[in-house]
Formats: C-alpha cells, sequence, structure tokens
C-alpha cells in the first residue's frame, strides 16, 4: 500500500520559514516524478514546484521555495522562505510515475502564515 506522509507544516510569521517533508513508502521512489502542491480555501489546487527522479531544483514561487529530494530517504522537501500570508494553503506532496500515469497524494499539512 502507497503512502505519502507530509510533515512539517504550522504557522508562522510573515518573512519566516518552513522546511516540509514527503516521505514516501510502497512505491520504488526513486523512479517517481515529485511534487507539491497547495490548496488555499476557496481556490484549485495548484503546482507549487515539481521534481525529476533523480535531481534537486528550485521551485517556481518566485525563487523563495526550493524543492529537493533524498531517493535513499525516499523523501521529498520542501524548504520556503520569506513566507506571505498567501502561502497560506494545505501543503500536498504528490507522486507521478509518467511512463504508467499512475499518481499518488498525501493526506496535506496545514500552512498558515499570520501574525
Amino acid at each position: 500500500q502507497v503512502h505519502l506522509v507530509e510533515s512539517g507544516g504550522g504557522l508562522v510569521q510573515p518573512g519566516g520559514s518552513l522546511r516540509l517533508s514527503c516521505t514516501a513508502s510502497g512505491i520504488i521512489f526513486s523512479i517517481y516524478r515529485m511534487s507539491w502542491y497547495r490548496q488555499a480555501p476557496g481556490k484549485q489546487r495548484e503546482l507549487v514546484a515539481p521534481i525529476t527522479k533523480s535531481s534537486s531544483g528550485a521551485g517556481s514561487v518566485q525563487g523563495r521555495f526550493i524543492i529537493s529530494r533524498d531517493n535513499a530517504k525516499k523523501t521529498v522537501y520542501l524548504q520556503m522562505n520569506n513566507l506571505r500570508p498567501e502561502d497560506t494553503a494545505v501543503y500536498y506532496c504528490h507522486a507521478e510515475r509518467a511512463a504508467s500515469g499512475v499518481q499518488h497524494w498525501g493526506q496535506g499539512t496545514q500552512v498558515t502564515v499570520s501574525s
């Protein structure tokens, strides 16, 4: 059975930082493309940052978020810096195997940016 378990969310003040983690089980982690998505209240789920099977990379949220992965630990990270209130959302880990289209989602972790 596949599990993606996120952790690291919480309440942070504007300008602060958080690091989210997502640890996978039940899949061959290294062959999956991993991504972070987020969904704010009343909004659609949106892609935050993807990462390919074997590399680290930079996320796309104005350079403030950095995604990375450790295949040995079956874990993907999202380092979030200079957080803003508009970053408040539930953040989800996503795994996709491009060859087959198989996808898996985590249960989400809440990030709240507020003073």
